[in-house]
């Protein structure tokens, strides 16, 4: 028997290893196994190379719990370890077998997972005793027995063991005790050692027997050997990739779009197959769905460091042993490597989108909208993207069709460019809320695009700085004729008097749940006589606030709409001459009195031109102010005069509350008052 002291640098290295080498103590697990996988693939090796001539046999790698005796065994029928091995590569912590191992078989050796030589001692995390039982591929070499309670203190002996390989034994401490638990042990080896290249063997496979769940014979096996993106594209057809898009997610009922099976040797390492899962018109960040794979062992579902943020929306595996990782295997580290990968996965991806566009554009149509958000988001994120996919980005109208930004702006150029130059895309965000708009559109001709999407408001600002000389507007941020400004131009058959005066009998009845702004336009006659709209750069603004950002500045600020009077409707025509009638003499008296005081002042100013304030005589300062203060009498007299009229005044209201209502914005209450005042004006 062997006693000593396991060689460490620096002291107490177990208390590190058990509380922060590695960051989720489950994963002692996995390393135990990648250690069992890494003996039995080296065997192989070995065997291929004739170095090793008896028969492999079964190499299944076994995991046992005995609750009794608190116990968690791994056994292996791998390579083994002699005395001399075990106390090169277990009492020397962090000298790596699989580095020895690697550099002796450099070229056969892509199937040897560890690196670290850290990996066993993680069972210390969860164990308070930890023994080896081992017998070496080496016939003339004993069996020895390891053994160590978490100090530097270790013991090595002779043992008995008839078959090579090895038995690690955890002893499972009292906080740990979850690790006895069938169904926990059951979960890691699902979740980490899946789709291991060794055959993975946890307890019998049970069957339905006397109205009773009996174990069998049979081993039952927990892992994949071969899965999917192992496979070479040509082995595999479409429901391979289906089957095993379920095998991934068996809770997925749905299947997904596409598919990119990527399988690259130069300059880097990478196979993986990932998924396009059907997005919803929301950001709903399902992340942690893309599993990163070292040469088939689980490391993390944390995949943000080595693939771009957008692409973290999609599902599937990625599977490479060049991306570096920490002692932990949890970790990615940034290097060029990660970087090199990365670009070729946008690229990939990328070039997998404007195939099934150019090949099969009816079924990408079909799709697009379980699409769109996603691709916006990598346009918006990814500049090496954008310039790829801003060709297969499809715009939707509202009959349905789909274009290409090149196909919309032929479709749209002659039609929609106004007189400086700019070509005006039309959009509604809500085709029902907003169809009279569109409507008034489309009677000039014009097409209007759907962009109903979370992050539309967003893709606008970004597509017009891109695109050049394009502008977005929505259909209902002002009258359609000023949206896409032409030379014509209409008369208006109001002076700008009786528009200042209507201004006031309008707002004499306008809602208080926001802000109005009241404005008259020369139209059509036969065009709506009140259009509410707001402006786009606020509207698009408080848009873009909802998702945050720099935008949210906007999100605190009151909703302002603008009501524009149709100058020129044959109402506005009828509720002037009403107005002209009831308050015209009322009105041309205080205009007479303004002008006069006007006339005073101005002579009051001509002969304080040049003056200095301090060298104007306090009379005349005085004089000044007076003058202007019954101006603003006067005034505030004009403006009761138009208010009382225009409260006394149903035409205002429903002209008012029409346009609301063409815009989706009347409700409750208010809308109930316009059934009941419409019926009253149509008896009228």
């Amino acid at each position: 028997m062997q006693k000593g002291k396991i060689n460490v640098t620096g002291e107490d290295i177990f208390p590190i290893i058990k509380k922060f080498l590695y960051s989720d103590h489950e994963i002692f697990l996995r390393e135990l196994i990648s250690n069992a996988v890494d003996a039995t693939q080296k065997l192989k090796i070995l065997a291929s190379k004739g170095d090793y001539k008896e028969k492999l046999g079964d190499l299944t790698i076994r995991v046992k719990t005995d609750k009794k005796a608190g116990t968690l065994t791994v056994s292996d029928a791998g390579i083994g370890m002699d005395a001399e091995e075990v106390d090169k590569y277990i009492n020397q912590i962090a000298f790596s077998g699989a580095e020895d191992f690697v550099e002796k078989y450099k070229d056969d050796a892509n199937a040897i997972i560890g690196h670290f030589g850290l990996g066993f001692y993680s069972s210390f995390m969860v164990s308070d005793k930890v023994e080896i039982l081992t017998k070496s591929y080496k016939n003339d070499k004993p069996a020895v027995r390891w053994e160590c309670d978490g100090s530097p203190n270790f013991i090595l002996e002779e043992a008995k063991k008839e078959n090579r390989g090895t038995d690690i034994i955890l002893h499972i401490d009292k906080d740990s005790t979850e690790f006895l638990e069938e169904s926990k042990i059951e979960e890691l080896l699902n979740k980490y050692c899946k789709f291991l290249p060794v055959e993975i063997a946890f307890g019998k496979e049970k069957e339905w027997k006397d109205d009773k769940y009996v174990e069998t014979d049979k081993d039952r096996i927990i892992n994949n050997t071969e899965p999917a993106w192992t496979k070479k594209p040509s082995e595999l057809k479409d429901e391979d990739y289906k089957n095993f898009y379920k095998e991934l997610y068996p809770g997925s009922f749905e299947e997904p779009l596409f598919y990119i099976h990527l399988n690259v040797d130069y300059p880097f390492n990478l196979t993986g197959i990932l998924y396009f899962p059907k997005f919803k018109n929301t950001i709903e960040l399902q992340k942690n769905k893309i599993q990163l794979y070292q040469r088939q062992v689980f490391v993390t579902d944390s995949v943000e460091g080595i693939v771009p943020e957008f692409l973290t929306l999609l599902h599937g595996v990625l599977d490479s042993p060049d991306i570096p990782l920490n002692v932990s295997r949890s970790y990615l580290q940034s290097d060029a490597n990660v970087k090199k990968i990365s670009s070729h996965i946008t690229k990939k991806v990328a070039d997998r989108l404007k195939e099934i566009f150019s090949k099969e554009r009816e079924d990408f149509e079909k799709k697009w909208n379980d699409l769109r958000i996603f691709i916006q988001y990598g346009m918006l994120s990814d500049e090496k993207f954008y310039e790829k996919a801003v060709k297969f980005f499809l715009l939707q109208n509202t009959e349905g069709k789909f274009f290409t930004f090149d196909e919309y702006k032929k479709l749209t150029e002659s039609n929609q460019t106004d007189k400086d130059k700019n070509l005006i895309y039309l959009y509604t965000t809500d085709p029902d809320g907003q169809y009279s708009f569109i409507e008034e559109a489309k009677e000039k001709g014009y097409d209007v695009l759907v962009m109903d999407g979370q992050l539309d408001a967003h893709f606008i600002n970004h597509i017009e700085t891109k695109l050049g000389g394009v502008k977005f507007s929505r259909v209902d941020a002002d009258v359609i004729d000023k949206l896409i400004q032409k030379d014509e131009k209409f008369e208006s058959k109001l002076t700008k008097e009786e528009e200042e005066n209507l201004t006031v009998v309008f707002q004499s009845q306008l809602p208080d749940d926001a802000t109005f702004l009241v404005s008259f336009e020369a139209m059509k006659e036969t065009s709506n006589p009140t259009v509410v709209t707001q402006n786009e750069f606020m509207r698009r603004m408080k848009d873009m606030s909802k998702l945050g950002g720099e935008a949210s500045f906007y999100g605190n600020l009151p909703d302002s709409y603008n009501i524009i009077v149709n100058s020129n409707h044959k109402l506005i025509e009828s509720l002037k001459e009403k107005m002209n009638k009831k308050t015209e003499k009322a009105l041309n008296e205080i205009k007479e009195e303004k002008n006069k005081l006007n006339a005073e002042i101005e002579a009051l100013n001509k002969i304080q031109k040049d003056k200095k304030e301090e060298d104007i005589p306090q009379e005349e300062k005085d004089k000044r102010e007076e003058l202007n203060k019954k101006l603003s009498e006067l005034e505030e007299k004009r403006r009761k005069i138009l208010t009382d009229f225009g409260k006394k005044q149903k035409l205002v209201k429903q002209l008012i509350d029409l346009g609301l209502l063409a815009n989706n914005m009347l409700k409750g209450e208010p809308l109930s008052k316009f059934v009941k005042r419409s019926v009253e004006l149509i008896k009228a």
